[in-house]
């Protein structure tokens, strides 16, 4: 005789039938230390993100038994703070592994909608000229909007296209390339490209002289490592504060275009959380990243123009 077979939802399972949404965890019934050492975030900033993508979370869990927005960020801010999606998380929560992953995704996937909102070069002329005076009190260069930088973010070997994702260092990762301001806030984040980038000298992005020969042009290396290290320094504290970046604890476990959408949500919040009044190098840690963006083309194959523009510059304000 043939058996029926019933798929059962373990989520409903552990909660039973009747609302919704799952009320599984209660945000106001826990202490604030709790919240920002099993999450990473203080409880007003948590408050925030719901209220700020609640309409693009429930418009993604339309089911009959969808999880609440609050427990759905709770879930993300979890992995994205820990690296993993370990029992103990959900059950913090109340919800299973596979429904931890679909948190992540959904949250993932709100944040990555909100990416315009948060990261992009202003067009507010009073706030560039903020921006440019905040770089020239660093160690003097003018007229500086951003520094750039790559960091390779690792990950597992995916299915297609191996090779290409190889990086120089001979593992698997995305090369994220951020351009930040003075504060640490991000202007632009590319993360979805193999391989390794180089930096060439233009007109618009200044390098440093690879033999300086005059104490001047020592002067002008010397404040374009300080200054480019504001970049250093703010990929430091995106992959300490989201550790699912960090390679000390392993490589992102999805195809390249799932962590590379883990990588922007991870970008957009750190630039929610700077907007919010949150210190964006608060958890910094202390020892430099190895990043790929030092490799700089040789000066014979770089524009002229770009050479008289570093050289005028080095002339009028490092001489």
């Amino acid at each position: 005789m043939a058996i029926s077979i019933a798929i059962l939802d373990c989520d409903l399972l552990l909660h039973g039938r009747g609302h919704k949404t799952l009320d599984r965890f209660d945000i106001e019934t826990v202490p604030d230390e709790f919240l920002l050492t099993t999450f990473g975030f203080p409880r007003e900033f948590i408050y925030y993100l719901v209220e700020l993508l609640k309409d693009s979370l429930l418009r993604r869990t339309q089911r009959s038994r969808a999880i609440s927005p609050d427990v759905q960020i709770l879930a993300a801010l979890g992995f994205y703070t820990t690296g993993s999606f370990q029992s103990k998380m959900g059950d913090a929560i109340g919800i299973s592994q596979a429904s931890m992953s679909r948190c992540v995704s959904n949250v993932t996937k709100a944040l990555i909608e909100k990416a315009p909102e948060f990261i992009g070069f202003t067009r507010d002329e009073a706030t560039r000229q903020q921006s440019k005076e905040e770089f020239y009190r660093i160690a003097g260069i003018p007229n500086v909007m951003g520094v750039v930088d790559c960091a390779h973010i690792a990950i597992k070997a995916p299915n297609a296209d191996d090779s290409s994702y190889v990086n120089k260092k001979g593992f698997h990762s995305i090369n994220c390339q951020l351009v930040c301001d003075a504060r640490g806030l991000l202007l632009s984040a590319e993360t979805h490209w193999p391989g390794d980038n180089r930096y060439p000298l233009k007109k618009w992005l200044m390098t440093p002289v690879q033999s300086p020969e005059s104490p001047a042009e020592y002067r002008y290396n010397l404040a374009h490592t300080t200054t480019h290290e504001i970049v250093d320094r703010t990929f430091r504290a995106i992959q300490t504060r989201f550790r699912c970046l960090d390679g000390a604890k392993g490589y992102l476990q999805y195809s390249p275009e799932k962590c590379s959408h883990i990588i922007q949500a991870c970008c957009v919040l750190h630039n929610i959380s700077l907007q919010s009044g949150l210190d964006a190098w608060t958890f910094e840690r202390t020892e430099a990243t190895d990043q790929s963006g030092e490799d700089i083309d040789p000066t014979d194959t770089v524009d002229p123009e770009a050479l008289r523009v570093r050289q005028e510059l080095i002339q009028n304000h490092f001489s």
